[in-house]
């Protein structure tokens, strides 16, 4: 065989192989190759609503929604040996049934097993259930500096507040009551004040229980140094309840992991804020 006929075989043998793929291929049903290794995964609907949790009282007393923070695949911060989830999830529980037994208000979870819930979530429980109080409860991390210690005691910034609420009113504008207040088919602009005015409101009702959260744990719980700060947080966002971020200590901090892993640092936690919570509720009614 001649040289030019093996460079001719060079040139058509690739040309051939391609031919015949695609010849091939027309006859293939290629689309059902590797069908039934597909995994198909059902997605809730779109904007629907998530269970409500129960809540534990009598009827007509205040309502307190308590958030444990993280859950599920978020563990939040860890140290010690713990992890911030099933910390915040033992205070909640502890300060649920301080409420429960004290008899003077009604109270309900976010969450009260190992899942994961977004922020908007968590606000979205507390409105629907129509709350008079919602308390988020976290525990900070303070990385590898271990000697932080102590509580703090979070509410929404005002420019986050002016923020949150235009966003509200942009969003809810056409069906939402504020405070009693009736903002559906109002213009933007009316909307957005009606809005702000009640978040106003709602800030110094949140400010008011922090306060008491500091004066009830003054000796009892051992506060940062700095123990009141404001910042844009999003589970503070709604306007119309008021809400309080407590971070509970450092899990970084032995002292502190230590005291809020323990019976008696949860116990001790639980009847702070139930007191806090009394003189809070006492106040409103007075008011």
């Amino acid at each position: 065989m001649s040289i030019r006929t093996h460079i001719l075989l060079l040139v058509l043998a690739p040309l051939v192989l391609v031919a015949l793929l695609v010849v091939f291929a027309q006859r293939i049903p290629v689309p059902e190759l590797g069908r039934g290794y597909v995994l198909r995964v059902e997605l809730p609907e779109v904007d629907a609503p998530s269970a409500l949790p129960e809540i534990a009282g009598r009827e007509g007393l205040p309502l307190v929604v308590i958030d444990p923070g993280h859950g599920g695949h978020d563990p939040g911060a860890s140290g010690q040996g713990y992890q911030e989830k099933a910390i915040v999830l033992a205070l909640a529980r502890a300060l649920r049934d301080r409420l429960e037994d004290d008899g003077q208000v009604r109270v309900a979870l976010t969450r009260d097993d190992d899942r994961n819930l977004v922020h908007a979530e968590r606000v979205d429980i507390a409105r629907r259930l129509d709350a008079d109080l919602f308390l988020s409860i976290h525990a900070d991390s303070a990385g590898d500096a271990a000697e932080v210690t102590g509580a703090s005691i979070y509410t929404l910034s005002n420019q986050a507040s002016s923020e949150a609420a235009a966003r509200f009113a942009e969003r809810e504008n056409a069906s939402d009551r504020l405070n009693g207040v009736d903002v559906g088919g109002q213009s933007d602009a009316v909307s957005t004040i009606l809005v702000e005015l009640s978040q106003r409101r709602t800030q110094d009702q949140s400010d008011a229980f922090a306060r008491l959260i500091r004066r009830e744990g003054e000796g009892a719980i051992r506060f940062h140094p700095q123990p009141r700060r404001s910042a844009a947080l999003k589970v503070l966002r709604a306007p119309d309840v008021p809400s309080v971020l407590f971070e509970s200590g450092f899990i970084t901090n032995e002292d502190d992991a230590a005291r809020l892993a323990s019976a008696e640092g949860q116990a001790r936690f639980a009847e702070v804020m139930a007191r806090a919570i009394r003189v809070y509720f006492a106040r409103q009614q007075e008011s």
